[in-house]
């Protein structure tokens, strides 16, 4: 009698869940979902301080020109000197003739130096002109125009410094004075300075020559506070120093200095003979020091100093020497 097959055992199966073809396809980049998140929120954060800035200095700036120059017949250059005066002669207010005679020279900003200037002018124009009209009402702090001059001169530099910091400006004269250097031989400060020289001549015959030298000492001031503001107290400069003690210095330096030294590697364009180039930062009142310990360990070393404008990044934090 033939042997029946025997079947096999059937396998228990389960139903297999239900996959989503989105799923499948296109998993979540968890990841870069993570990175452009957080690159919104720098890119927001970046925003939100750079337009509170040209608020603030608005502000600061609107307390210097109306509670200090504008009573005593104390300008300052470019469209704001303009502004004042015309709102003297004329029954329109200053922050009216501001935002009218800025317009021109913020197409032009537009055109010439791009959108971002130019909006961040604008907004910086018109916080301005409605702050003017806020403290206008309010009586002037002094009657002595030497002081007004002095102190308005600081508090305007500073609010004008924060938005100049910020990106803006409230002169056109500057934008003219920037399509004016790529075009000519002038540079920018020389074109400003002799724009101003016309404001402030034209002060004189309209307030008296006592109170144009006023304005040029409060001019005067308003550019060393808005250096200060830009750059800073303390200064700092970059230093390359080409040498055959590499080693020495950059120990010295990290040493005695507190200072971090990157390493360049080059080569010497008559003789061809390799050289090593230390590249450095320090304040204002490290170079001596610096120059000194250069010296000290290489006294053919090649070095050059250079102001630096501002610092992004990196690790310039000076460490403890002691």
């Amino acid at each position: 009698m033939a042997e029946q097959p025997s079947t096999p055992p059937t396998k228990e199966t389960y139903p297999t869940p239900p996959v989503h073809e989105t799923e499948a396809e296109n998993p979540i980049p968890v990841v870069p979902a993570v990175k452009k998140t957080i690159a919104q929120h720098r890119k927001a954060s970046f925003y939100i301080k750079k337009y509170v800035m040209i608020f603030l200095g608005a502000i600061i700036a609107s307390i210097g020109l109306e509670l200090f120059l504008i009573p005593n017949h104390v300008i300052d250059g470019g469209v704001v000197g303009l502004s004042i005066m015309a709102s003297t002669v004329t029954p329109m207010s200053f922050g009216f003739f501001l935002v009218v005679m800025n317009l021109p020279f913020l197409y032009l900003g537009y055109k010439q130096i791009g959108k971002n200037f130019a909006i961040a002018t604008l907004i910086a124009i018109c916080f301005l002109s409605a702050w003017s009209a806020v403290f206008e009402t309010l009586p002037r702090v002094t009657e002595d125009p030497f002081l007004a001059a002095i102190f308005g001169g600081i508090i305007d530099g500073l609010g004008v410094g924060l938005i100049i910091r910020a990106g803006g400006s409230l002169d056109g004269t500057e934008i003219v004075a920037i399509i004016m250097d790529r075009r000519s031989v002038f540079s920018v400060g020389e074109v400003v300075m002799f724009i101003n020289l016309f404001i402030l001549s034209s002060a004189g015959l309209l307030f008296g020559w006592d109170k144009a030298m006023y304005s040029l000492v409060a001019y005067f001031v308003i550019s060393k506070m808005i250096d200060v503001v830009i750059k800073g107290l303390d200064e700092s400069y970059a230093v390359m120093i080409v040498t055959n003690e590499h080693e020495d210095i950059t120990s010295a330096l990290n040493d005695r200095l507190g200072r971090g030294v990157t390493l360049l590697h080059g080569a010497g364009g008559y003789t061809g003979d390799s050289k090593e180039v230390l590249y450095c930062v320090v304040t204002r009142l490290e170079v001596d020091k610096l120059k000194e310990i250069v010296l000290e360990k290489d006294e053919n070393a090649f070095v050059t100093i250079n102001a630096v404008h501002d610092i992004v990044g990196g690790r310039f934090k000076k460490k403890a020497i002691h």
